[in-house]
């Protein structure tokens, strides 16, 4: 069995190790293009859990994982962070409110775990996090059906997840054309590499402290899925009912029958819970009809009531006068303190880049959260951005494939009602705000934005940031890479040559407009020069803008109309 306080020294051991071996995770990413990477947003999401565990002390097993589970919510980064998060918020549940970690919660904490994780992702993919945690998962409760106890458990648990690891890359073929390992899975490992320490040793891993730095410095650089993240369709029930239920531990009711019961009278239903509280979401008609059946799992609390359509009018008169400067967020040691609603609407964008910032602000985005493809925020950094906006309800631009999990884990936890729209690239995000229209409801807004957004063709001029065979591309480091869609089309060693070979792959017969932010690492000149060449070949059939976005990684990001 293992204390409290064993369990806080081993999470933080096991920060501390996932740390010190950061860049060698990173470096297994097959993808080459620069990144927030998978070791440094697992290591950054960790690292939010140590800072408040040492706050603790003398508190039991399932106190300290459930203290855990909650920071690392908040911290998550990118998905590898955002499954972390969830792998521990299972885990916490398997410990339950138990005083020790014992072999019997111990296995079903692992178990736990693994099913948190694999309901988070829309198409699981073997051969990566996931895989290794279900296979460690499987050998402890072996173990602790075979009768070992918490140690034997998860020594077992390890072996289970190494094993899993050397065989990723027979499940994926980029990750055996590389010759290496799923970089997520490897990460994993390293955590579990760093409780055992402590639980079997008793030494809890130190940190190499100019790792530290690093992580430190750049903190302020600029599915079954979570069914609060999907859109919701047209209004067909007035009221939109919000409450949470502060759950009575006698009350044997799951949630799942509360949220069978708010399905019979309404839609876009959302129930979330933890071992503490339910939070409810439901478009209806009886709203106290729902506050009714809710009063049989426990007493309610933040009970609000909006009638959509009177909203929507309020929404046409208050638009006009909505725009307001973007923020960065708080610093993640201050309190979140929400602010007074002023307004129906709201806007929250990630980006990277004073021009590209500028221009969001332009189109109305009230909070900008600095981050993108080298570094992505946390959940906490979004939730900040979030209750920093005073609007009933938030639309959140991610503008990342990487930050759109994140920003979905701040939808439970937020004091307002939020959109995540599922934008992968800068002028993805651009179009989605240029299809806003304040005269319609918020659900019409959802879809016709994420609709705009999805139309947009969206290239992409950056460098190989490692050596790589990948897609069928020999890469070498520092060359240049054109992209469409998130995909390598080419490599070349002339930037020039790339983007105007890029641009032209990209134009279709119907193209009209062709958008160019190019990056802080390209002159006004260089910039200038390229525009002249492109209205020379295609000026008289396509109207292009060049956009000064400040942004870094990327020298131009293009979109095409």
């Amino acid at each position: 069995m293992f204390s409290g306080n064993i369990l806080r020294d081993a999470i933080i051991s096991a920060a501390h190790n996932l740390a010190n071996n950061r860049k060698p995770v990173d470096d297994l990413n097959v993808f080459p293009v620069p990144d927030g990477d998978t070791g440094t947003n697992m290591s950054m999401t960790m690292a939010n859990a140590v800072r408040e565990l040492e706050k603790y002390s003398d508190e039991t097993a399932g106190k300290i994982a459930s203290v855990n589970a909650s920071a690392l919510l908040r911290g998550a980064r990118g998905n590898s962070g955002v499954i972390t998060s969830l792998l521990f918020r299972g885990f916490a549940k398997g410990i339950g409110s138990e005083e020790t970690v014992t072999a019997q919660n111990l296995a079903a904490a692992f178990e736990l775990g693994v099913e948190s994780a694999y309901k988070a992702v829309m198409k699981p993919t073997e051969g990566t996090i996931l895989t290794v945690a279900r296979v460690a998962s499987e050998k402890a409760r072996a173990a602790c059906d075979a009768g070992k106890d918490a140690l034997g458990v998860f020594e077992d648990a390890i072996s289970g997840a190494k094993e899993a690891l050397a065989e990723t890359p027979e499940l994926l073929p980029m990750l055996k054309k590389a010759g290496v390992v799923d970089a997520g899975g490897q990460g994993f490992v390293i955590i579990l590499e760093g409780m055992l320490s402590v639980f079997r040793d008793g030494v809890v891993i130190t940190s190499d402290s100019a790792q530290d730095s690093a992580d430190t410095d750049s903190e302020d650089e600029g599915s079954a899925r979570n069914a609060a993240g999907e859109f919701e369709t047209e209004i067909t029930f007035t009221y939109c009912t919000e409450f949470i239920v502060k759950r009575d531990p006698e009350c044997e009711k799951q949630p799942s029958e509360l949220r069978a019961y708010l399905e019979t009278i309404g839609d876009c239903v959302v129930v979330v819970d933890d071992d503490e509280i339910i939070k409810v979401h439901v478009h209806t008609d009886h709203p106290g009809n729902a506050f009714e059946n809710g009063l049989t799992f426990g007493s309610l609390t933040n009970m609000k009531v909006e009638n959509m359509r009177d909203q929507h009018e309020r929404a046409k008169h208050d638009a006009k006068n909505a725009k307001k400067a973007p923020v960065k967020t708080a610093d993640l040691s201050q309190k979140i303190e929400p602010v007074e609603i002023t307004k129906p609407i709201g806007f929250v964008s990630v980006c990277a880049g004073d021009g590209i910032a500028a221009l969001f602000k332009d189109l109305g985005v009230d909070t900008i959260v600095s981050g993108g493809q080298t570094m992505n925020p946390s959940t906490d950094n979004i939730l900040r951005a979030i209750e920093s906006t005073p609007a009933e309800t938030v639309y959140v631009l991610p503008n990342n494939k990487n930050i759109i999990m994140a920003a979905e884990q701040a939808i439970p936890i937020s004091s307002r009602k939020v959109i995540v729209l599922h934008t992968r690239t800068i002028p993805q995000g651009i179009a989605a705000m240029l299809n806003f229209d304040e005269s319609v409801d918020t659900e019409a807004n959802a879809i016709a934005m994420q609709k705009a957004a999805e139309k947009i063709a969206t290239g992409q001029v950056t460098f190989a940031a490692r050596d790589s065979d990948f897609d069928g591309h020999k890469i070498k480091e520092g060359e240049i890479m054109a992209m469409t869609g998130g995909k390598i089309s080419f490599v070349d060693t002339d930037l020039e040559k790339a983007t105007l070979k890029l641009i032209k792959s990209m134009l279709k017969r119907d193209s009209e407009f062709v958008t160019v932010i190019y990056g802080q690492d390209v002159t006004d000149s260089q910039a200038a020069k390229l525009e002249g060449q492109l209205n020379e070949k295609f000026g008289s059939k396509v109207e292009f803008t060049f956009v000064s976005g400040g942004q870094p990684v990327y020298y131009y990001i293009i979109s095409v109309e």
